[in-house]
């Protein structure tokens, strides 16, 4: 087995929300440190390779992908928070819809609905400094790919793939795969290739990227007709002028199987198999588990060995990036059955 470097930083506990709106109701968040401490554990325990701090690459490459108002709202948020006389969790209340301007209030409630399009993701006094440090830990694991490394894996949290240039939403304030992949192309790079296996689509990611052509994304994901984020992820998605065929959607129904699923990750390799990148990063979300509170679909934690192998076997060097995953009592076996599959397939190559 080769071995897997492992990027993490206790930063992320900074971040520990309190409630998020679930349907009609407030409830505990489901996206909770325990799942980076319980991930973190599993990989220990397998012996995967090195687990390493991040470095600090500052904001340059941060906005080399987010617009600078969005990043310094992030580092504003909760200050204006606390100055309106808040001491809770700072969650937004309302949106702009289709036909309201597009403005940026100057009162925080206005701003958190500017930059933001859901209620699942408060910010609290440790989000900014969890964010930047996730960010970081993308960096960090990218950095080690255009120094020779084959596998890494950076558990970063709050994971990312959910945040586009200038908003916020499903549990993600930073794009971490997304800076990761520009830093890469950054650093010189010709082609990247993101493959997102987490069960929501990764609508931030393919709004980053939709336009060109040196970044592919490829997403396995609920149906947008029936899951979040329910307004990007469909098969029609395509891109668009020179990033037209560049982005590729596979969306699957409620309670879809193991075999329906895999039968689009053959797919899906094979797309990145022809656009032959120099990396690939590879948004890795466990919340396709049968077990899963917040999902649907019905993979076992074995099927997570066959994604580790399937993945490798496209040769590539591999950067993993956590995102999501809530079954908390087997987010680390199943990441780190990925992981460990990955890096014994990259091994054979």
């Amino acid at each position: 087995m080769c071995s897997m470097l492992t990027i993490y930083s206790n930063d992320h506990q900074l971040h520990r929300g309190k409630f998020e709106l679930s349907g009609s109701e407030l409830v505990p968040c489901f996206e909770c440190p325990e799942r980076a401490d319980l991930v973190l554990a599993a990989v220990r325990k397998a012996g995967l390779g090195d687990i390493v701090e991040p470095r600090d690459f500052g904001l340059d490459p941060i906005c080399r992908v987010h617009d600078g108002r969005f990043v310094q709202f992030l580092q504003d948020a909760w200050d204006l928070w606390t100055a309106a006389g808040r001491s809770c969790d700072a969650l937004p209340y309302t949106w702009a819809v289709r036909d309201m301007q597009a403005q940026e209030p100057e009162h925080i409630d206005g701003k958190l609905a500017y930059f933001s399009f859901d209620a699942t993701s408060p910010i609290t006094s440790g989000t900014w400094q969890a964010t930047k440090t996730s960010a970081n830990t993308g960096l960090t694991g990218a950095a080690a790919l255009r120094n020779g490394d084959a596998c890494v894996f950076s558990l970063c949290r709050p994971p990312g793939h959910h945040a586009a240039v200038d908003y916020f939403g499903g549990y993600c304030y930073l794009n971490n795969v997304a800076i990761a992949a520009q830093y890469l192309r950054d650093q010189g790079a010709g082609k990247v290739a993101i493959l997102d296996v987490d069960y929501h689509h990764g609508n931030g990611t393919q709004s980053i990227f939709y336009d060109r052509d040196d970044v592919l994304f490829v997403s396995i994901h609920g149906d947008p007709d029936q899951e979040f984020p329910f307004f990007l992820g469909r098969s029609a998605e395509t891109g668009t002028g020179a990033g037209r065929g560049y982005n590729a959607n596979f969306p699957l129904r409620w309670h879809s199987s193991a075999d329906e699923w895999f039968a689009a990750l053959d797919k899906a390799t094979a797309i990145i198999a022809d656009y032959r990148p120099d990396y690939l990063l590879i948004s890795l979300g466990v919340d396709t588990f049968i077990e899963d509170p917040i999902s649907k679909f019905r993979l076992t934690n074995n099927d997570y060995l066959t994604m580790g192998t399937k993945i490798a076997a496209l040769g590539l060097p591999m950067q993993f990036v956590l995102e999501g995953g809530y079954a908390v009592g087997d987010i680390g076996v199943n990441v780190a059955n990925v992981l460990r599959a990955a890096a014994e397939g990259g091994d054979s190559k």
